[in-house]
């Protein structure tokens, strides 16, 4: 479906979905990859582990560090880094990432990944 933990994270956020009581032990995957699952000996009992950071605690942990990325990719990387200044919240930043791991590289960014999806 495309949907991604950062979208589920923004429908609890708005109301529109409730976290349930579930133990670790009995949840179901909410946001589970497709290679996640076909590593997994058996799927069903695969759980993909859910952060407890809201959108807003990875947005705020995420925006400097995509911020000097961009800062130190000079010219070259102005109007990215003008994109991640004006970025408003976590789905912003989000999406900016893959445009920031194309300029400076998957290896730089993984810092960047692991605060925005960590």
């Amino acid at each position: 479906m495309g949907l991604v933990a950062g979208d589920i994270d923004y429908m609890v956020a708005q109301g529109f979905l409730a976290p349930t009581q579930a133990t670790p032990a009995t949840a179901l995957p909410v946001a589970a990859s497709a290679p996640l699952i076909e590593q997994a000996e058996d799927a069903a009992l695969a759980v993909v582990p859910v952060s407890n950071r809201t959108p807003q605690e990875r947005y705020s942990d995420a925006k400097p560090i995509a911020t000097q990325i961009t800062a130190s990719l000079g010219l070259r990387g102005f109007m990215l880094n003008l994109s991640v200044e004006s970025a408003a919240g976590f789905d912003d930043l989000l999406a900016l990432l893959p445009k920031i791991q194309n300029a400076a590289g998957v290896k730089a960014c993984r810092e960047l990944e692991r605060a925005l999806k960590g």
